[in-house]
């Protein structure tokens, strides 16, 4: 099984920078994207940026100018770079990445995706 492993995260006053970076354990077929959410206490896991294995990149509006993701291809890692930080980014952030793979049994491409543990980000003075 696939674990995508987080790391990075912690407490940081506001205006700082954390980078957070996640690594998928193993080779795991065609990366087709890369993605950070974010969750708040009781509520639903909203997209904070995402990557493409083109280069693409997607930020949510309340990040842009002060995040930037970026990935590693040859390690299937994904970094997020967070900078300016304020108070409502406190959040848990959560990896994903999403592809295809070909079955080595009946070679059918068949999509997976893979999330992280989640990993603790607090900005406090």
């Amino acid at each position: 099984q696939v674990q995508l492993m987080e790391s990075g995260g912690g407490l940081v006053r506001p205006g700082g920078s954390l980078r957070l970076s996640c690594a998928a354990s193993r080779r795991i077929g065609s990366v087709k994207g890369m993605f950070w959410y974010r969750q708040y206490p009781g509520k639903e896991r909203d997209l904070v940026a995402s990557i493409t294995n083109t280069g693409g990149t997607y930020y949510t509006d309340s990040v842009k100018g002060r995040f930037t993701i970026s990935r590693d291809s040859a390690r299937i890692a994904v970094d997020l770079q967070m900078n300016s930080l304020k108070p409502g980014d406190t959040a848990v952030y959560f990896c994903n990445m999403k592809g295809q793979v070909v079955d080595d049994v009946d070679g059918a491409v068949r999509e997976f995706e893979y999330w992280g543990q989640g990993i603790q980000v607090t900005v406090s003075s």
